[in-house]
C-alpha cells in the first residue's frame, strides 16, 4: 500500500500487478493487472506460476519502459554502462553487429566515445565528433534513434 500512497501525490500512474481473484485484492491502483495462474501445484508456493508469470510481465513491462525511453535501437540495449569487461565486451559485440566494424574498429571507436555506446553509435553514422555527437543525443534526451533521424533529415544543429 505505501508505495502507490507514495506515487499518488506526485502525479505518478499507479499499476498493481497481482496473481489473485479481484475480491482478495483490496489495494486500488490506476490500472490492475491481474495475472490469473489458477492454484500453484504446491499449495503455497508462489514461486512457482504466480512468481513466474510476475517475473514474466515485470520483464515485458521494463523492456518496453527501456524502449520507450530511447535505450534500445533495434533488437539491442544500446545503453550499456561499461563498468567491467563482460560489459565491455557487450558493448563491442553491439558495436560491431550495428556497425559492422572489426572487433579492433569498434574497441577504438568505443574509446573515442568514452566509453559511451550510443555516443560511438551516433559518431559513427553522423561521422560527427564526440561533442557533436553528445549535444545531439542531448538535444533528444539520450534517444538514439530521434538523433540518428534529426541528423538525417537536416535539423540537427550540431
Amino acid at each position: 500500500h505505501g508505495a502507490i500512497q507514495a506515487a499518488r501525490p506526485r502525479g505518478a500512474i499507479t499499476l498493481l500487478l497481482a496473481c489473485v481473484e479481484p475480491e482478495e485484492v483490496s489495494i486500488e491502483a490506476d490500472v490492475d493487472n491481474l495475472l490469473l495462474v489458477g492454484p500453484e501445484i504446491l499449495t503455497g508456493s508462489t514461486r512457482l506460476k504466480a512468481g513466474t508469470v510476475t517475473k514474466m510481465a515485470l520483464n515485458i513491462l521494463s523492456t518496453g519502459v527501456m524502449v520507450q525511453l530511447g535505450k534500445v535501437y533495434g533488437n539491442r540495449m544500446v545503453d550499456v554502462a561499461v563498468t567491467n569487461t563482460k560489459l565491455h565486451d557487450r558493448a563491442l559485440r553491439i558495436l560491431q553487429d550495428l556497425t559492422s566494424l572489426s572487433r579492433k574498429e569498434a574497441g577504438l571507436l568505443l574509446e573515442r566515445s568514452g566509453r559511451k555506446v550510443k555516443l560511438a553509435l551516433l559518431m559513427h553514422w553522423t561521422r560527427l565528433d564526440n561533442k557533436q555527437s553528445d549535444r545531439l543525443l542531448a538535444q533528444h534526451q539520450g534517444n538514439l534513434r530521434a538523433a540518428v533521424q534529426s541528423w538525417k533529415n537536416g535539423s540537427a544543429d550540431s
